[in-house]
């Protein structure tokens, strides 16, 4: 049977112009928790910024150039969902699980994936460009 009222988090943003405000806020602060913590992130942001000039710079269509730093920025974004599994796998509980592990492996596995994809993204693109 539904239930009329549903809980909602105390925590729950407001809406509007404020909802935006807090909201980019936090993001804000989680960029730069993500670089102070986590090296991952940090090297992957510094192999990104770099490969977007050379996206921008290179002789192919616009089409390929979105593709070179969509892929560039689907890393970052895999990478910062992994490393929010892992903070809320490890508030949880440092205790060593089976769970736990599916958890921190399964977003592993992603941010691979992510990067593989990136991989042959940037190998199709660019490939035909420097062998020309």
């Amino acid at each position: 049977m539904l239930q009329d009222k549903q809980e909602v988090s105390e925590f729950k943003s407001t809406s509007g112009l404020a909802r935006i405000v807090t909201a980019s806020a936090y993001s804000a602060r989680g960029l730069r928790i993500a670089w102070k913590y986590e090296h991952a992130f940090r090297q992957e942001l510094l192999v990104s910024v770099p490969a977007l000039f050379v996206a921008l710079l290179l002789p192919v269509s616009v089409l390929e150039k979105l593709a070179l730093v969509l892929v560039l920025a689907l890393v970052l974004i895999v990478e910062l969902l992994n490393s929010a599994i892992e903070a809320v796998v490890d508030r949880i509980s440092l205790e060593r699980h089976p769970l736990s592990r599916n958890a921190k492996d399964l977003g592993s596995a992603a941010v691979f994936l992510s990067v593989a994809v990136a991989a042959v993204t940037w190998t199709v693109i660019v490939a035909p460009v420097l062998l020309k």
